[in-house]
């Protein structure tokens, strides 16, 4: 584990440690679901979602970048955006945001769409206290296990999740810098 200060920048202070394992179950055959825990508040995870400044900075996978053309985090509210993959290729992302109840969970429709491959599924991320510290989970639920697959074979959504959770650790420890 590493411990750094978050918010060196101004305010209060705080130690932000982050696990090095995030681990991955799968419910069902259409389920998906990543976890880590960090040992910081569930306010700054919640922060760190809720604002496209922070997002920018750490959503996707390993090597990715974010360009958002509209973002209104409110129920009803929604994230247009496309992920800028290393290897050129552009992912449209629209997210509708079903549910908030800061800071413990919220709920959202995805899709992504590359040209002739469009996906949807709904999210549910939850930040929940541990005596660590906040677990952060990525719960994703797809329509059915062909949707899984196309999500595990063409977008690589298993590899995907562990790196985004690593991208967000290192974030918040760069962040405490």
């Amino acid at each position: 584990m590493v411990g750094r200060q978050f918010g060196a920048r101004g305010g209060e202070p705080l130690t932000v440690t982050t696990s090095t394992i995030s681990e991955i179950e799968q419910p069902s055959d259409r389920e998906v679901v990543f976890s880590r825990v960090f040992d910081a508040p569930r306010e700054l995870l919640w922060k760190a979602w809720s604002d496209p400044k922070h997002l920018h900075r750490w959503f996707g996978p390993t090597g990715y970048t974010t360009t958002t053309h509209e973002f209104a985090f409110v129920p009803g509210g929604t994230w247009r955006f496309v992920m800028h993959g290393p290897d050129g290729t552009d992912t449209p992302n629209t997210i509708l945001f079903r549910e908030l109840e800061p800071p413990s969970r919220l709920v959202y429709e995805n899709s992504w769409e590359r040209p002739g491959l469009r996906l949807e599924f709904t999210v549910v991320v939850t930040f929940a206290s541990e005596a660590s510290g906040t677990r952060l989970s990525i719960h994703f639920f797809f329509a059915n296990a062909e949707a899984l697959r196309v999500a595990t074979e063409q977008y690589g959504v298993r590899e995907g999740g562990v790196q985004t959770l690593e991208r967000f650790g290192e974030y918040l420890r760069s962040s405490a810098r």
